[in-house]
């Protein structure tokens, strides 16, 4: 009996150590039920320079915009009303930059209309975050006020920044423009003329004040006497980020007109801007 004892003893001694490898086997051949796998830091692993994404480049990624509406009204001996509407439109990107600047102008004097004046225009700047920059433009116009029925510009130029700090901005600009002008009455107008243009913008006392000014002038290449220029001086007092009050003078000179009509004009208005720019 003792000897029975002892043998199935060592039978049940050997099953054990015979069941220990087996389940050690089984756990290692088991499925991970945490979800987590353990990869040995390994520089090999790591993606390489030549595999990783590109950022994508981009046409546009800047976009600035105003609002504007200027006017100013008399009542008396001389009833005078004038409204100014406009807009600035900047699209930025790391080479082009596409700016436009609406313009629609309404003006009666004594009940009678003196101004109904529309501008549209399209510049688009290359390269124009460095120094030297090329450009094209085109521009659409028609006037009551010097009784021209549609005006049509086309043309290249090369812009030159001359100061370019966070609180002031001087550029200069020369191109060449095809123009051709429908009047009312007079004969159709076609000329080949240089443009040279003066802008800048500047900023004093912490932004708490601003100055810009625009000056076109423009003469015809056939013939010297047949010129154009035209000047914008505006400042602004910024109320914050958004809104802006400004006054603006205005004055612009052709020396082709329709018959009645003066060459020389100027305007003073008053009014608020809305917008980033």
């Amino acid at each position: 009996m003792k000897n029975l004892t002892c043998h199935r003893f060592f039978k049940l001694i050997a099953f054990f150590f015979a069941l220990v490898p087996a389940a050690a086997s089984a756990q290692d051949a088991s499925p991970d039920t945490t979800g987590l796998k353990l990869v040995p830091a390994d520089s090999v692993t790591a993606p390489r320079a030549d595999t990783l994404i590109a950022p994508r480049r981009v046409l546009i990624d800047t976009v600035r915009y105003r609002l504007v509406g200027d006017g100013n009204f008399t009542r008396g001996n001389v009833n005078r009303s004038l409204v100014v509407l406009r807009a600035e439109l900047v699209f930025s990107g790391p080479v082009i930059n596409i700016a436009t600047n609406p313009r629609f102008t309404y003006g009666k004097q004594n009940g009678v209309l003196a101004e109904r004046d529309s501008y549209l225009d399209l510049f688009v700047d290359v390269f124009k975050k460095r120094r030297t920059y090329v450009f094209g433009l085109a521009a659409l116009e028609t006037s009551n006020l010097r009784r021209i029925d549609l005006r049509q510009m086309a043309g290249a130029g090369i812009g030159y920044r001359l100061i370019q700090t966070k609180s002031h901005d001087l550029s200069l600009t020369d191109a060449i423009l095809y123009e051709s002008t429908n009047f009312f009455e007079k004969s159709t107008v076609t000329t080949i003329r240089n443009s040279f243009r003066i802008k800048g913008k500047h900023s004093f006392l912490s932004d708490k004040f601003r100055f810009n000014h625009l000056t076109f002038i423009q003469p015809a290449l056939n013939d010297f006497s047949n010129t154009r220029w035209n000047t914008i001086l505006t400042a602004e007092l910024p109320l914050n980020k958004w809104v802006t009050l400004r006054t603006s003078f205005e004055n612009s000179y052709e020396s082709v007109v329709e018959t009645g009509r003066k060459r020389n004009d100027s305007r003073i208005t008053f009014g608020i801007s809305i917008g980033n720019k």
